[in-house]
């Protein structure tokens, strides 16, 4: 099946990018890995880099991603205790979400929770919600799956959505996209309000030194306080690469968002998605909108 800028004897391959959606979708583009279409729409519009299709391409239906229980490393914790709690606002989803805590089964399929592609979500999207952080974001709906592995050292608990985006990495365990919280742990800088940049970089060297492969290289976008629903907050942004065989991606971005949510300790809110699926790179700007404090 011949793709944007290939013809049919497999000659001109587009990058990958952005490019006129071939469903048809008025004023949506799709995401082209340089392979296979995505199943990655978005509005056209400012901040969007649209290239030009060759030809119309017919769209190639999604691959459902597999998920299981994700592990960057191996020295990633191992699933303990009661598991992983996550609630949502939807009660209907409360018991699915809490009764398939170490599945691989999708958190939600509904496609009515499906977090939409623009760059707010809709009014009632289904939320995770972290009662011991203190905060609650968007569950980005189908694909991503109830987090259920074990507890990060960077927090005490942890709650989240994930979905594995390489089986059998070099460490024995899996790479994966999360949005995962928690209340940070003890011995990572804080000292009660005031002290959010200290521990948004000191959770961050710690998550580089434990969750990925090295040598890597970091390059920081963005290191900067903010207000997230009233409260103090820091992020600290940034991308991370190595080229470490074993590995498909060769690099991520990841965002640490530590809130002083008025407890003994801060809430952390911890996205990655690695260069592999960088289609997805705006997720990290619109769940770090959409955050809220309990």
């Amino acid at each position: 099946m011949s793709g944007p800028g290939q013809s049919g004897s497999g000659t001109q391959v587009a990058a990958p990018g952005w490019y006129p959606d071939p469903d048809g979708g008025p004023g949506l583009v799709r995401w082209w890995n340089g392979v296979t279409w995505s199943d990655v729409t978005t509005p056209a519009g400012p901040g969007v880099d649209v290239g030009s299709a060759f030809e119309p391409v017919p769209q190639r239906p999604a691959a459902p991603w597999t998920a299981a229980p994700p592990r960057r490393s191996s020295t990633a914790p191992l699933l303990v205790g009661g598991g992983v709690l996550v609630a949502v606002v939807v009660v209907v989803l409360v018991a699915v979400l809490l009764g398939r805590s170490g599945s691989s089964t999708p958190v939600a399929t509904s496609a009515a929770v499906t977090a939409p592609a623009g760059p707010t979500f809709d009014p009632g999207t289904v939320r995770i919600v972290d009662e011991e952080a203190g905060i609650s974001y968007p569950f980005l709906g189908d694909g991503w799956y109830e987090y259920a592995s074990g507890v990060p050292f960077e927090t005490t608990s942890v709650a989240g959505q994930f979905f594995v985006t390489q089986e059998g990495v070099p460490s024995g365990g899996q790479f994966i996209a999360q949005v995962t919280s928690g209340p940070v742990a003890e011995g990572y800088g804080w000292a009660g309000p005031g002290s959010e940049q200290a521990t948004a970089l000191a959770v961050a060297d710690s998550a580089r030194g434990n969750y990925y492969p090295a040598p890597n290289e970091r390059a920081v976008l963005r290191d900067e306080a903010m207000t997230v629903d009233g409260a103090p907050a820091w992020l600290y942004e940034f991308t991370l690469s190595w080229d470490v065989e074993g590995y498909e991606a060769t690099g991520e971005r990841a965002a640490m968002l530590v809130v002083d949510v008025g407890r003994p300790a801060p809430a952390l809110l911890y996205i990655s998605i690695p260069n592999t699926h960088a289609e997805l790179y705006g997720v990290v700007d619109r769940v770090l909108e959409a955050v809220e404090v309990l």
